[in-house]
């Protein structure tokens, strides 16, 4: 027989302490919609000598006890939201806006003039004006982003310019970005270019005032590039630079529509290249491909190679909104295509482990995991938004 709780009774339960009150919630709430049914009935027919107004106050009482609980449930969840908030505010990050010389180039032309580069590409400029700056004008961008790569940078040019001469004659770009560098990238870049007997102007060097990050140094190339199509490739020359045109068979089967062709190196898991890494080294790379599952990159197997390639329509939909630009900007751009719509597909490249990487496994690999949960939920409740990184707000105010 079920039981309805009495007015005395539930006086004596609300005189007990907090905890005891806590540990005995569900015996308190024994009162439901049936139990309130039968006091009813027994009210109606007189029986077991229950007046309304008990039968008003068990209800209203029991009523009270659940409140209490689903309102401090309430203010748990509401503390929770706003400590994961606050957590994300404080790493979330805006770019610093470009120096004035960070908007010009120099070039291997004997003199010390600096040029201006393209103006910004910008989410809210129409494509078909863009030849007025020169965007289009040549058929591929290579951008390299560089943080002291004289030992490395070398060997790279070499295979990228033989390629880029025999098949595109002068119709390219090679941007470097010198990320802040302090072994004189700039200046080795220059006499390189002189030895490859580069025309002026083919291959631009880009001094960033201070260090920002390889995403930060890709995004500033590929917004100021002016190829119809553009490559940012990793300037240790990991990738064999012909695997090019490979990228760009796919993206012209798009014709004007924005594009993402993606290195691929997931068809190399079982090969010397991956399975003689530390083991250090291939745990870390499994665990961040788990998270970058985890919160939402699905259909890319292979999301950190540095070698990808965009077409102008790309470009202009994703890189004027990026926000990170440290080593986990790749996963940024992905999903930035994924919340966009824009067609994105893995392609396989041939690729070589080389020495020298900039990457500090401990340090670098708890950061790396940092951004990428930051910006997931950033976008999740709307912290980063698609609005330039608050550019477009503010022209707007």
């Amino acid at each position: 027989m079920t039981r309805v709780l009495r007015p005395k009774e539930i006086k004596t339960k609300l005189g007990k302490t907090q905890v005891e009150h806590d540990q005995s919630f569900e015996a308190e709430l024994e009162i439901d919609v049936h139990e309130l049914f039968t006091g009813f009935d027994k009210f109606k027919d007189g029986s077991d000598n229950i007046r309304f107004e008990e039968l008003v106050e068990i209800f209203l009482n029991n009523a009270r006890c659940l409140n209490n609980r689903v309102t401090r449930l309430a203010s748990l969840i509401a503390l929770g939201l706003a400590i994961v908030y606050g957590v994300v505010l404080y790493f979330s990050h805006i770019p610093r806006l470009e120096t004035p010389s960070e908007l010009t180039y120099i070039t291997n032309d004997f003199t010390e003039n600096s040029y201006d580069l393209p103006p910004r590409l910008t989410s809210q400029v129409g494509l078909k004006n863009q030849s007025l700056h020169g965007r289009g004008s040549i058929e591929l961008s290579v951008v390299i982003p560089c943080y002291n790569e004289t030992n490395r940078l070398g060997k790279m040019l070499d295979e990228a310019t033989e390629y880029l001469n025999k098949n595109y004659k002068e119709n390219y770009e090679i941007l470097i970005v010198d990320d802040g560098s302090s072994d004189g990238t700039d200046d080795y870049a220059l006499r390189k270019a002189t030895q490859l007997k580069l025309a002026p102007h083919i291959l631009r060097v880009i001094k960033l005032s201070s260090n920002r990050g390889k995403g930060g140094a890709v995004t500033h190339g590929l917004l100021h590039s002016r190829g119809r199509l553009a490559l940012f490739a990793d300037a240790d020359g990991a990738t064999k630079f012909s695997d090019v045109k490979k990228l760009m068979d796919w993206l012209n089967q798009l014709g004007n529509k924005p594009g993402v062709a993606i290195g691929s190196r997931s068809h190399m898991v079982d090969t010397d290249a991956v399975v003689k890494r530390s083991f250090i080294r291939n745990f870390l790379m499994y665990g961040l491909h788990t998270l970058v599952y985890i919160f939402g990159i699905r259909a890319i197997q292979d999301t950190q190679c540095g070698f990808k390639m965009f077409n102008q329509e790309s470009i202009s939909k994703v890189f004027p909104h990026m926000h990170t630009e440290r080593w986990i900007f790749d996963v940024e751009v992905l999903l930035l295509c994924e919340i966009q719509g824009i067609a994105m597909q893995e392609v396989p490249v041939n690729w070589q482990e080389i020495d020298g990487s900039k990457i500090d496994l401990a340090k670098d690999s708890i950061g790396m995991a940092i951004d990428l949960v930051v910006t997931r939920i950033a976008y999740l409740i709307g912290t980063y938004k698609l609005n330039e990184c608050g550019r477009l707000s503010k022209k707007n105010q």
